[in-house]
């Protein structure tokens, strides 16, 4: 056992250098994902659950948008701050209803900050619980991730309609700036 410890630590040392990197957090958040995985497994085979041959195109379309909008709204959205807030610092506002948090603490707090404060991190877990609540439980899936895509969608045109409007009074003022140029002979 002593020996595997010192392993364990000569592999931290090299592969951190004067980093310091919560390698042992990260095998807590990667444990617990392996854990939650064959649980699920373990549960569906006791259960008699029959996972899918293949997921067709328009549920791998649906969970994929999902997975986006889930996977930000927890790593980003204000409302889910409290979450957020065991695992991380707020810094400053990020764009639209978006926060920017630093991850703070060591070990697993940290490793679980920089999951929680990572829409590309959080996607693998929220892909994982959707694919499984595909084999578990269809209809109520397709149902949470419908909301979810059709709040992504919004989110598009929320942004568009803003563009939009940024657009119109930006050449509304150019206009006004070239009419009073005009006007006083410059």
């Amino acid at each position: 056992m002593l020996a595997l410890t010192r392993t364990a630590h000569r592999i931290r040392e090299l592969y951190q250098g004067d980093a310091q990197r919560p390698l042992r957090g990260y095998a807590v958040v990667l444990g617990t994902y392996g854990a939650l995985a064959g649980a699920l497994t373990g549960a569906g085979r006791a259960l008699g659950v029959r996972v899918p041959e293949r997921i067709g195109l328009g549920d791998t379309v649906l969970l994929t948008i999902a997975t986006h909008k889930a996977s930000r709204l927890l790593a980003k959205d204000t409302v889910t701050s409290p979450l957020r807030a065991p695992f991380t610092r707020y810094q400053e506002p990020a764009g639209q209803s978006e926060l920017h948090e630093s991850v703070r603490g060591q070990g697993a707090q940290h490793a679980i900050g920089e999951v929680l404060t990572c829409p590309f991190c959080l996607a693998v877990w929220v892909a994982s619980g959707l694919t499984a609540g595909l084999a578990f439980a269809p209809r109520q899936t397709r149902l949470i991730s419908t909301i979810l895509t059709v709040v992504a969608g919004a989110d598009v045109l929320h942004l568009a309609y803003d563009g939009g409007k940024q657009l119109l009074t930006r050449v509304s003022n150019e206009a006004r700036q070239t009419e009073s140029a005009k006007t006083h002979g410059r």
